[in-house]
């Protein structure tokens, strides 16, 4: 049966170990159940925050072989100008912490060249930065947001998703922005455009749907680096159709109409 149960904490009552037992279970339970479908990956909050010698990691909550791990307080760290590719990771313990009255299972957030993810670790955000230089994350356009050099990068980090992870709103958001302002007029764009600023990014089935309708290639399975790439082909050809005073955007399926001007 469906129920709703919680303590009545009244003068005169005995305190229960039933009643403390129901305030620890009910906020689990409720996020169990509402998570139970989704990925692993960043469901809320992990964001990052540049400074001049530190990364500030805001709270957040993620999801790792279907438990949710939630980072409490914001929390620094110190980087290094080194010129390799650096990666945060969140590296998970293997075991629990077992103590008499708790059991806890731990992350901790560390820095690490090596870009491989091993298993236990989940990407927060890469970099590779030239010694002199100062790491960046107010980007220039969509194209910007993977420049090699001194750029706080997060095309291949993963945001928890129904039945499968997807890209990190921070690229879908500067994508739908960019897409609107190119001034296209076809439906998809405008439509998925606007289901982003909604929604802050989409499933990656329906990025992958959107990608290949728009490139006119059959469907088929893309990792994070190869949709951004899609996305970013699609974006250059919008923008370089701006100029066309009936604002269409041309189509870049194959045979697909092209813009023809004449003098």
């Amino acid at each position: 049966m469906f129920i709703d149960r919680y303590p009545s904490f009244t003068k005169g009552r005995i305190l229960k170990t039933e009643m403390l037992d129901s305030l620890r279970d009910y906020p689990r339970h409720m996020l169990d159940i509402y998570y139970a479908g989704y990925s692993d990956g960043i469901l809320t909050g992990a964001d990052i925050s540049v400074g001049e010698h530190t990364l500030t990691i805001s709270r957040g909550i993620v999801k790792y072989g279907g438990r949710l791990y939630v980072l409490e307080q914001e929390q620094e760290l110190r980087y290094e100008s080194t010129g390799r590719e650096t990666i945060i990771k969140i590296r998970f313990a293997e075991d629990p912490v077992v103590r008499s009255d708790m059991t806890a299972y731990t992350a901790d957030i560390v820095l690490d060249e090596n870009a491989v993810l091993q298993q236990g670790e989940l990407e927060l955000g890469r970099f590779k930065l030239k010694q002199g230089a100062r790491l960046r994350m107010n980007y220039e356009s969509f194209r910007d947001m993977t420049t090699e050099y001194n750029t706080l990068q997060f095309v291949h980090v993963r945001y928890s998703g129904y039945a499968q992870s997807t890209l990190a709103p921070i690229i879908m958001r500067r994508y739908a922005e960019e897409l609107l302002r190119s001034g296209s007029s076809d439906p998809y764009d405008i439509a998925f455009a606007m289901l982003i600023l909604n929604e802050g990014t989409a499933a990656f089935s329906v990025i992958e749907h959107y990608v290949s309708n728009r490139l006119g290639a059959d469907r088929r399975p893309m990792d994070n680096a190869q949709l951004y790439a899609s996305m970013r082909r699609i974006l250059d050809h919008a923008a370089s159709r701006s100029g066309d005073r009936f604002g269409r955007a041309g189509d870049l399926r194959p045979g697909g109409m092209q813009r023809v001007l004449v003098d």
